[in-house]
């Protein structure tokens, strides 16, 4: 039986990240003198942040206090958004704020925000300790202190439970790389717990194209490999919705093949795909070595 490799058509870099990267290096291009700092991971890549960093683009936790205006320099807001008192607060430092964050992050914060003037109590569905939800979360408890994350229904707790059967009305926002069945499900749950229910599936378009790109691949493919970092949200869900289709392995780089030799040189149809944050030249070297081991009788 003859052997085959297929990518994903819609695998790499989306256009949130694509453009948040692209920018960055015009900025340090157009000012190489001037101090140029990314407040967080631009985004979850480390071949990226240190390209980055060889550019002279510092990776930053916290913001410097500077002593002038030319001094600062640039700060880089990453594409996963923050919370605007921080903003205003690296702008009242002195620095040149650039906001990188991607476009349909920034939709979600403003629903967010929208819900929470209008007084309904928020649930956010995603992973409290990423960035982007810890940004949609901050902005919205600018407005009310009703706004909670739930990663899936056993963190609808019997308390929060009790919260929302009291609340007037709840208002349901999730990440951008939310997996659809997650969000469906936590949907139904708070069905049966409120008066008035807004769902707002703020699921970007390119995960969705990612996701049931990857499913279908998934279904021809009897090896699936996920590319990209373990840090990005949208890598892991990518492995764990193929994970209960296919057999499926979740790597950053080439290098981590080896540890998986025996396992794709039996593989007749082997389908790749990768997370938003994982750069084409890293999707080409994990190709070639696939090809190698693929066509290698162990």
């Amino acid at each position: 039986m003859k052997k085959s490799i297929t990518l994903a058509k819609h695998a790499g870099f989306c256009y949130g990240v694509k453009r948040a990267v692209e920018t960055t290096k015009k900025i340090k291009a157009e000012n190489p003198i001037r101090p140029i700092c990314v407040l967080g991971e631009l985004i979850h890549n480390s071949d990226v942040i240190n390209e980055l960093s060889d550019l002279g683009i510092k990776t930053v936790y916290d913001v410097p206090t500077c002593f002038s205006n030319d001094e600062c320099g640039v700060c880089v807001i990453r594409s996963h958004g923050l919370a605007q008192s921080e903003i205003d607060r690296i702008a009242e430092k002195g620095y040149e704020v650039v906001d990188l964050t991607c476009i349909d992050v920034k939709k979600v914060q403003q629903k967010a925000m929208e819900l929470a003037k209008d007084g309904s109590l928020v649930i956010i569905v995603g992973k409290s300790e990423h960035p982007e939800v810890m940004a949609i979360s901050a902005n919205a408890r600018m407005f009310s202190d009703d706004v909670y994350v739930v990663s899936d229904v056993d963190e609808i707790t019997d308390e929060l439970s009790s919260k929302i059967r009291m609340a007037k009305c709840v208002g349901v926002v999730s990440q951008t790389t939310q997996q659809i069945e997650n969000l469906q499900k936590i949907v139904a749950a708070l069905t049966a717990l409120t008066k008035e229910l807004k769902v707002y599936n703020t699921i970007c378009a390119s995960t969705s194209k990612r996701q049931n790109e990857a499913r279908e691949l998934a279904k021809n493919s009897d090896l699936m490999v996920v590319v990209g970092s373990k840090k990005s949200a949208n890598t892991t869900h990518l492995a764990e919705i193929l994970k209960n289709i296919t057999q499926t392995i979740h790597i950053e780089n080439e290098q981590e093949l080896d540890s998986y030799a025996k396992i794709v040189s039996k593989a007749v149809s082997i389908g790749v795909t990768a997370g938003a944050s994982t750069p084409q030249n890293v999707i080409d070297s994990v190709l070639k070595k696939l090809e190698i081991q693929q066509n290698h009788n162990l």
